[in-house]
């Protein structure tokens, strides 16, 4: 039974990476190999000598002995318990959606549009990736990749040159989420599970994300695409609106409060996550001089759409489909995890893997095993790669190996255009070609990625 729960997670893996080619989207298998998975734990119970304690990791002694009861009932609170840490994970992610839905509302975004006054292409390029790395800590990778790209297009005429700016700005924004526990959902998952935090994140990551963003920024600097200046569109932007200006502080400084709520009250993030959003929505339905509803429209009303509350509107434009992927995913490695499949694996990195320089912990996981985990979320979406190592791996919180893993599964995805949810966006919002991001981009992209990697391995030698 235990082969066949592995068929179901790998023909399930391989249909989510070839989502584009399948046209399927890749929720669809997530849920079904999340539901088939549990079902044959569930039909197959008694045939299982071995169990997973997820809050000890370790596996459970003589399992193999309890009756069928008993068994039912650990599989039970075992589903609870991973339904609960991910619950954590996808409701921080509903509040932080709607918190930049709410900005985009009111049009807050397009305040950025001012910073912008030059019009040679080598300052647009530094001014973008820098935008790019500094909003995607904030409000995540994939928003700040829809963000500027949208602004792209408002300023920038020639397709062609738009190109070049969107792929670095899938670069810079994927090194700028990877040192921020709000910047990139795999931060986020080793965050909310107590393997990093605020602090040490900043101080292990945020050097190794600068050097991996401006190496491949400055490389393409010198490149002849961005010689020259650029006829910007002047007359193509939409007013900025009465609030603008204040909803997009008010947003960005709640969504950074955040991780300060955490450290203040040791709470979960997504209970500060909650009260950011409520402050901000307060300000919304005041700006907005719409009734005050967190839980209906004002029925009543003759014109619904003069009284929608914003936070409703935020609210139905939410990456739902995303959301539903990260529930699928993370319940199926919990999966593998509860059978102790993951916990095995580890084990066999460990003997098999030869170390790579300095090994990264007295376990034995070599930075070899971590470097290969970055090239493969180029390839392979990184939340099932990062749940699986949160399975695989038992070492304590703020460990050398959380951190590097957080910075390969982060930024190795710029390596392909399909390797990040900011790649996948910039695709297609620009109809990037696969080959063309291949050509042009991955190798920037990866030398940015080693040159980062670089500078972790040598400044962990510093903490």
């Amino acid at each position: 039974m235990e082969a066949v729960i592995i068929i179901v997670f790998v023909s399930g893996y391989l249909a989510i990476t070839l989502e584009h080619s399948l046209k399927i989207d890749k929720l669809i298998p997530a849920l079904v190999m999340m539901a088939f998975s549990w079902a044959l734990i569930s039909f197959g119970i008694d045939d299982f000598d071995t169990w997973f304690d997820s809050g000890k990791h370790a596996l459970l002694s003589n399992f193999e002995a309890f009756g069928h009861s008993e068994k039912m009932h650990i599989l039970e609170e075992t589903l609870l318990h991973h339904l609960g840490k991910t619950a954590e994970i996808l409701v921080f992610l509903i509040g932080a959606m709607t918190i930049v839905e709410i900005i985009a509302y009111f049009n807050g975004f397009s305040t950025i549009k001012n910073f912008i006054r030059t019009k040679k292409k080598t300052n647009l390029l530094w001014i973008f990736a820098l935008l790019a790395f500094v909003l995607s800590a904030i409000i995540d990778n994939l928003t700040a990749t829809i963000v500027l790209i949208s602004l792209l297009q408002k300023i920038i005429q020639d397709r062609k040159i738009r190109l070049w700016f969107a792929g670095l700005i899938v670069v810079a924004a994927n090194a700028g989420g990877a040192f921020s526990p709000i910047g990139d959902v795999t931060t986020t998952m080793l965050w909310i599970a107590n393997k990093v935090s605020t602090g040490h994140l900043f101080g292990y990551l945020l050097l190794p994300s600068i050097v991996c963003m401006l190496v491949p920024t400055y490389i393409a600097s010198q490149l002849s695409v961005f010689k020259g200046s650029l006829e910007l569109e002047t007359n193509a932007s939409e007013p900025s609106g009465r609030f603008s200006g204040t909803m997009l502080y008010l947003g960005l400084a709640a969504i950074v409060f955040v991780p300060i709520f955490k450290m203040v009250t040791h709470l979960p993030p997504y209970v500060g996550m909650m009260l950011s959003l409520g402050i901000v929505a307060i300000f919304a339905e005041i700006y907005s001089s719409s009734k005050f509803s967190m839980t209906g429209l004002d029925k009543d009303s003759s014109d619904h759409h003069s009284h929608i509350s914003p936070v409703h509107q935020s609210l139905s434009k939410i990456e739902l489909p995303s959301i539903l992927f990260f529930l699928g995913i993370l319940m199926a490695v919990a999966a593998l995890e509860s059978l102790g499949v993951l916990f095995g694996f580890a084990d066999w990195l460990k003997e098999s893997t030869p170390a790579l320089g300095t090994e990264i912990d007295s376990a034995g996981i070599s930075d070899l095993v971590v470097l290969l985990l970055g090239v493969g979320s180029a390839v392979i979406d990184n939340v099932p790669l990062v749940a699986a190592s949160l399975g695989m791996f038992s070492q304590p919180m703020d460990d050398q190996l959380w951190h590097f893993i957080a910075y390969s599964a982060g930024t190795g995805g710029s390596m392909l255009i399909i390797g990040s949810a900011a790649g996948v966006v910039a695709m297609g919002m620009e109809k990037i070609n696969f080959f063309w991001y291949l050509k042009k981009i991955s190798w920037l992209a990866f030398i940015g990625f080693l040159a980062g990697a670089a500078t972790f391995l040598y400044t962990r030698t510093l903490f």
